[in-house]
């Protein structure tokens, strides 16, 4: 179809992107403006009406950790609980304080007596000492179910609230770290007891603790939670026939051929911050400039990230656009392919601004510096950009399968769209280079002159987002006009490929395929040093409509679901977010549960509460059935607030850790390893059966969804092998249709598909309702969640959103071959591998089998309405199957038909970036608790069916038990 081209030389045509730049050179690319999005309303100003409650801040999004050396009294017993039948017609009535003491009052004056007078002129205060208290007596056994607090400007950064019946013995109430002072309400307290001490464990300032006035109130229906009417899920018998959905239809192309042999790719762009190579700290060759990566004396320096895999602000808003690129290298009788590229924006663009080629011949080139802009094919459209005009109009996205102008083109070049596109038909020409004294690559002297392109050529490709000011008010949009973009790698007559570099100078190279872990799609190495956003990266080859969905989607799941406030400053407020969410949650947005797209923060001290976890739970029925709890339901929603002003409330249903069981392993070298479990104790009533659930992480999830049934089928086994493994799917009702399907998502295979996933944990965690689940009854069973009754939540459109970006998020490829550092530039620590250890503990998994469950390597089939996701060959190293993992293991809740002991098998890509992502100062934890603080302690916690190959793991020499360690670290 390119009989039509004409010959264009790319000689002397514009260079869009620093052709020819050095670290020390002014970038002639656009420049990313700081942006400057309009500002979004006040956190605290009313949302709809002057009658609307006031709505506070987002809470920060890591809660603040006890100190440790707070007191660990016991939960509260049963016999000092509220006894059954309590009357919680009417609102708690006051209760009376008989006497109040303390230990040292700061004078006479200021005794505990003042606290309960009733005066809020007066006050009890302490002398400046932590473990100061004060404590309450009723003079007898006396309901309590409700505690205000009114601080004087010295208030308890961190204490405890406990309750005793004979004044000895003490149990814990609350315990509140983090506090901040004022007034300070506790509901649902629950408690029958003659006694309430709140005992000091750190103060907020240098001063006593200052209290104004201390009041209690009896259980009542405003402050204590009834009991909720539960029923009993059912699982589909064993050995139920499955249903497999019918093929979706895909959502978008973003690969198809031509019938003449000519492939076209299509993919999506969203603005960037800076390049692809732009770390925290300067660097260049021995030699050619300045390197920040290293002090004077040589030693590795780490001033922060670069700014290239963050999102920019208002990025959900006008800034994606698609790329195509239409190659012929392909078509019968080609001798010169050509490559042209069209773009296609939400709002008009000056002329220019694509690369090809990054400039490795100039050893001055960090950062930046590109070899070919391409051809334009209307200069005017660049220059018309000095007198700043966007002379690039808005073209309309091209139809599926088949090229916006198929058969007229633009100035000849058939397919073009209009004199913005531009056409690439060579490599370059460009300087030899060889190393010298120094071993650095530079130019000998010898040209290398330019060729036409040929299949297999690499090529390296950015663009830029280059509007105006007037055309971005033409839309309604006053935030910023000029951004970089991704920088991808286009293989000729393949299609675009994940990257990592090598020399010289970070050159860009198409990954080896045993590294790409999430398919094609996977996510190229990082050398801009943002780690902590590497699970938070589109697949590498979506879709140009898929990328504007993906940041759609992002955009949900970084939204307070109360305040639709944005946790990254600069984004506007998501308006449809606000008072989506009940009044009691785990976390106000996905973001608060899985860190950075990771997992969830670890069981670290003792009085932590859990609530970046999730907590399930059930009661026990007379046979012995096990059905939602009847005061959590099916999970624990530990936070709360008040639905009439938005405040922040205390209702008594955190999870903390009680403390730690250890044990030691001794392997086989005589290192001797600590294992540590974390307990939990619950403010309110202990359940019969529960399970604390960390978070996990969130990539890849679109490529599970493609893996056939069938395929997922066949792994299972009736009979254990020699090492007892079988391994069996959790079959489970789709709660949509009622169909028996497979399980294939949470820690025991319970959620069918993304859309069920993502609205289960909307409902559970976030007590935010959809259409699958469309109220909060949903939460006590299924008999009480009556479809005929909704509650505003999520609409379709939403939990698309979310269920997509969720499905489109890239898997990092394996990091297991050398980088291509310049010559004294320190790597980025998790770039700095040794691919022989790493192909040793590749045979070391291998041989000791955790393969009998980690399955390495699986194909999708086309069960995603996701181009993206089908036909891709993937290693998650997982079955997807249930199986036994021992006692120690066991959290005895029953799900489906997922034991008390079973476990699915939890993907392993990406593990090795589990500590970069979570970022400085958060501690994440591996296993379904979070109680393995590195992957030793992971492996050794196997029993069950994997007995055998922890066996064999503690049996290693120490050399094979690092490079298997080395192999887990590089996935």
């Amino acid at each position: 179809m390119f009989g039509a081209v004409v010959a264009i030389s790319a000689a002397g045509t514009l260079t869009g992107c620093g052709g020819g730049s050095s670290g020390n050179s002014t970038d002639t690319k656009p420049v990313a403006d700081a942006p400057a999005p309009a500002p979004a309303p006040p956190a605290s100003s009313p949302v709809g009406g002057t009658d609307e409650p006031e709505l506070p801040p987002a809470p920060p999004e890591i809660p603040a950790l006890p100190t440790g050396t707070g007191p660990a009294a016991p939960a509260l017993p049963p016999s000092l609980q509220l006894p059954s039948g309590v009357d919680l017609s009417k609102p708690g009535s006051a209760v009376a304080v008989v006497k109040a003491t303390s230990s040292a009052s700061e004078n006479n004056a200021n005794g505990p007596d003042k606290a309960v007078d009733g005066n809020l002129t007066t006050r009890w205060s302490s002398t400046p000492d932590d473990k100061a208290w004060i404590q309450f007596d009723f003079g007898a056994k006396t309901q309590i179910g409700y505690m205000k607090l009114i601080w004087e400007n010295a208030y308890g950064k961190e204490y405890a609230l406990q309750v005793s019946d004979d004044g000895e013995t003490w149990y814990q109430l609350r315990y509140v770290a983090g506090g901040k002072g004022g007034t300070e309400e506790f509901f649902n307290l629950n408690a029958n007891v003659r006694y309430v001490r709140l005992q000091g464990v750190a103060r907020a300032t240098q001063y006593g603790y200052s209290l104004f006035e201390v009041t209690f109130n009896g259980p009542g229906n405003d402050n204590t939670l009834p009991s909720l009417n539960t029923s009993a899920f059912s699982a589909p018998p064993m050995g139920s026939t499955v249903v497999t959905p019918a093929t979706p239809t895909v959502l978008e192309q973003t690969q198809f051929t031509l019938p003449d042999g000519t492939l076209v790719t299509r993919f999506g762009f969203v603005g960037r911050s800076r390049h692809a190579r732009e770390r925290g700290e300067d660097w260049a060759e021995v030699g050619y400039g300045t390197n920040a990566t290293v002090d004077a004396n040589g030693k590795p320096v780490d001033k922060g990230p670069g700014a290239y895999l963050n999102f920019i602000s208002n990025y959900f808003k006008n800034r994606t656009w698609g790329v195509e690129f239409i190659d012929n290298s392909r078509v019968a009788g080609v001798t010169k392919p050509t490559v042209i590229v069209n773009q296609y924006y939400q709002q008009a663009q000056r002329g220019g601004g694509h690369s090809f080629f990054r400039r490795f011949d100039d050893p001055g080139v960090t950062g930046y510096g590109w070899m070919s802009p391409g051809t334009l094919l209307d200069r005017t459209t660049y220059t018309d950009g000095f007198k700043d005009l966007t002379s690039c109009p808005v073209v309309p996205k091209p139809p599926e399968g088949a090229l916006l102008k198929p058969n007229t083109g633009y100035g000849g070049v058939i397919g073009a769209n209009d004199g913005c596109s531009v056409v690439l038909d060579n490599v370059p020409g460009h300087q030899d280079v060889a190393a010298n004294a120094n071993g650095v690559m530079v130019p000998n002297g010898v040209n290398v002159p330019s060729r036409s392109l040929k299949v297999g050529d690499a090529i390296e490709f950015t663009g830029s987002f280059f509007s105006s000011r007037a055309a971005m008010d033409a839309i309604g949009d006053n935030g910023n006009f000029r951004y970089y973009t991704n920088e991808v790698t286009y293989v000729v007559g393949s299609g675009l490929r994940p990257w990592y570099g090598v020399q010289p100078r970070l050159m860009n190279a198409p990954l080896p395929a045993d590294t790409l872990q999430g398919g094609t799609g996977s996510i190229s190495y990082d050398y801009a040093d943002n780690a902590t956003f590497m699970f938070q990266q589109p697949n590498t080859q979506i879709g140009m409509q898929n990328m504007q969905r993906f940041v759609e989607g992002r955009r949900w799941f970084h939204t307070n679901m109360w305040t639709g406030d944005h946790n990254e400053a600069g984004n506007d407020r998501n308006t449809a977010a606000v008072k989506l969410q009940g009044p009691r949650f785990n976390q106000t947005n996905c973001f608060g549960c899985h860190i950075n797209n990771g997992r969830s923060l670890a069981p670290q001290v003792i009085n932590q509460r859990l609530d970046t976890m999730a907590v399930r739970t059930a009661a026990v029925d007379a046979n012995g059935k096990q059905q939602p709890h009847p005061v959590y339901g099916l999970a624990v929603q530990m936070n709360a607030r008040s639905l009439t002003t938005g405040v922040a409330q205390d209702w008594g249903n955190s999870v903390r850790v009680a403390g730690f069981d250890t044990k030691t392993v001794t392997l086989a070298d005589g290192t001797v390893v600590t294992l540590s479990k974390p307990r939990v104790s619950f403010d309110g009533p202990t359940p019969a059966a529960y399970s604390l659930r960390s978070a996990q992480p969130v990539i890849g999830m679109g490529l599970l969804e493609a893996i056939p049934d069938a395929d997922i089928l066949a792994r299972v086994r009736t009979t254990a092998d020699e090492d007892g493994v079988k391994g069996q799917a959790n079959l489970v009702y789709d709660p949509e249709t009622g169909a028996v399907r497979v399980g294939r998502y949470g820690w025991k295979a319970t959620k069918v598909s993304l859309r069920h996933q993502t609205a289960s944990a909307a409902l559970l965690d976030m007590s935010v309702t959809s259409p699958i689940y469309p109220n909060r009854d949903c939460l006590a069973g299924p008999a009480q969640c009556n479809r005929t009754k909704s509650e505003k939540g999520l609409s379709e459109d939403d939990l698309q959103l979310l269920s997509r970006y969720v499905a489109l998020l890239g898997v990092p490829a394996q990091r297991s071959v050398t980088s291509g550092f310049p010559k004294g530039v320190t790597p980025l620590p998790y770039l700095d591998v040794n691919p022989t250890q790493i192909a040793a503990g590749a045979k070391v998994f291998s041989s000791i089998r955790c393969t009998a469950c980690h399955v390495a390597e699986m194909k999708t089939g086309l069960a995603s309405e996701l181009a993206e996701m089908r036909n891709q060959t993937i290693k998650p190293y997982t079955d997807l199957l249930l199986h036994d993992m021992g006692s120690d293991l066991a959290d005895n809740l029953v799900e489906d038909q997922a034991s008390g002991s079973q476990w699915r098998t939890s993907p392993l890509w990406g593990i090795g970036y589990t500590e970069a992502v979570a970022g400085s100062g958060v501690k994440v934890g591996y296993l379904h608790d979070g109680r393995a603080r590195t992957l030793t302690e992971a492996i050794l916690w196997h029993g069950g069916e994997g007995a055998a190959s922890r066996q064999r793991f503690v049996n290693l020499s120490t050399a094979d038990r690092q490079a298997l360690i080395a192999f887990l670290n590089s996935l």
